[in-house]
């Protein structure tokens, strides 16, 4: 079952508000709870070697605080492993959801869905996993 993605992050911020509330939620387990909202709202399933990444979000200031222009700002070339595919039988999966990740600046193929970009790409397209 999908859920909207408003709904979601409704839900995690009302589940992170209760834990400030009680303590019975850890950090853990919210980041659990967040893992799994995310699976279940996106709709989208890479195949084969394939995988869907959020790329991190771009900076808008440098750090002595200069504002970036849109025209100016680099494509980030990081960002986290949203959805995998099943691999190939010629390559197995290693990447899983909830992955950072390092990629090309060229790398994968930009889509957008429910308002956000994503980037699906083949496994073999990412650099490295921080």
């Amino acid at each position: 079952m999908t859920y909207p993605r408003s709904l979601a992050h409704s839900l995690l911020s009302v589940l992170r508000e209760l834990s400030t509330q009680h303590s019975s939620f850890t950090p853990t387990d919210l980041d659990y709870i967040n893992h799994r909202i995310n699976i279940q709202i996106m709709s989208i399933k890479p195949l084969a070697d394939r995988v869907l990444i959020r790329p991190a979000a771009q900076e808008e200031k440098t750090v002595s605080g200069i504002i970036i222009p849109d025209s100016a700002k680099e494509k980030p070339l990081r960002g986290e492993v949203i959805a995998v595919g099943g691999g190939t039988k010629d390559e197995e999966m290693v990447l899983k959801a909830g992955d950072v990740v390092l990629y090309g600046k060229y790398a994968g193929t930009e889509i957008e869905h429910e308002g956000e970009k994503y980037l699906i790409m083949r496994q073999s397209d990412v650099l490295a996993t921080i």
